[in-house]
């Protein structure tokens, strides 16, 4: 079922809920399946909409959050050699990376909204969001590395492939 139609399903006051559900702290909560699939689809339908931005506006003409020079001037201090064109699990996930991204996250708490909040972040940004191209990461981690795809070009090969697509 796509997400719009389970959104559909649960109705306003359902919808109602399940945002007011999401804003609450985490620790409000056990392992409750049904909240694990909201924020699952939270995730989902914010991939679909970011990767439909960048299939139809030029991608460095982008600006993701207020503090997107700040952001991107951090992240490239921090992460000199990160290649953000293709990345891999462990640049995100080994305990050497989670040591260097925490405070890198923690210095925008307060300033990115839900700066800690899962998002979902294509490791190889030439491709759409899969279950093999597709990595959980901080919301703080997503503007960092998309902020630095879209300044250095790398999303540029999403926006041309759909452009080409709509001309043909």
């Amino acid at each position: 079922m796509a997400s719009d139609e389970v959104l559909a399903s649960l109705g306003v006051g359902g919808a109602a809920a399940a945002a007011h559900a999401l804003s609450l702290p985490a620790d409000a909560y056990g392992n409750d399946p049904r909240l694990e699939a909201m924020w699952a689809m939270k995730a989902y339908n914010h991939a679909e909409v970011y990767f439909n931005l960048i299939s139809s506006v030029d991608p460095k003409f982008l600006k993701l959050t207020k503090l997107d020079d700040e952001i991107y001037s951090s992240f490239r201090e921090t992460f000199k050699d990160l290649d953000v064109k293709l990345l891999k699990t462990d640049d995100l996930k080994s305990n050497e990376a989670k040591e260097r991204w925490r405070p890198f996250c923690n210095q925008f708490e307060g300033l990115i909204e839900d700066f800690n909040y899962g998002t979902l972040l294509r490791l190889d940004c030439g491709e759409d969001y899969t279950e093999e191209n597709t990595l959980f990461a901080t919301r703080a981690q997503f503007f960092a590395v998309e902020i630095a795809r879209n300044r250095e070009g790398c999303n540029d090969v999403v926006f041309k492939s759909k452009s080409a697509k709509s001309t043909s």
